[in-house]
């Protein structure tokens, strides 16, 4: 499980020093991908190959499933984080999510998402309000 929020910056050969916490979950291999609201997603090599199996049930003939695989895969990029836990980020994946220097990359349960520092900013200030109301939505009975 990833968790918390930490700002490293992109350096500029374009690579992002992962959490030390993030490391060790992302040793042998992670995806990135595009995420929703403009992040990145970054998934554990075992976690990615479990929605791509998810994926795999989806039906040939829903557009909707064929459009978001094209997407998802075409703007998809494996690596290996170096010894210094340093990943380097595509110019297309920068350009969608808008990475310049500062980012913020967050844990979020089974995948990381790095952000554009501003933009993290001011997604969570739209959130936090409706925060408490969305755990009756998300988990109703249990928070």
């Amino acid at each position: 499980m990833f968790l918390g929020t930490y700002a490293p910056r992109l350096d500029d050969k374009s690579r992002l020093v992962l959490p030390a916490r993030f490391r060790d979950q992302l040793a042998d291999g992670l995806v990135v991908t595009k995420g929703q609201e403009r992040c990145l997603c970054v998934w554990p090599l075992t976690e990615f190959r479990s929605v791509t199996e998810q994926l795999r049930q989806a039906p040939v003939t829903s557009k909707a499933a064929r459009d978001y695989m094209r997407v998802l895969f075409a703007g998809a990029t494996d690596e290996v984080p170096d010894k210094q836990g340093r990943i380097t980020v595509p110019q297309p994946l920068r350009d969608y999510a808008g990475l310049t220097r500062d980012c913020t990359v967050i844990g979020a349960n089974n995948r990381v998402e790095i952000w554009a520092a501003a933009a993290w900013d001011h997604y969570l200030a739209g959130q936090e309000e409706s925060f408490s109301a969305l755990s009756q939505e998300v988990l109703p009975g249990i928070v």
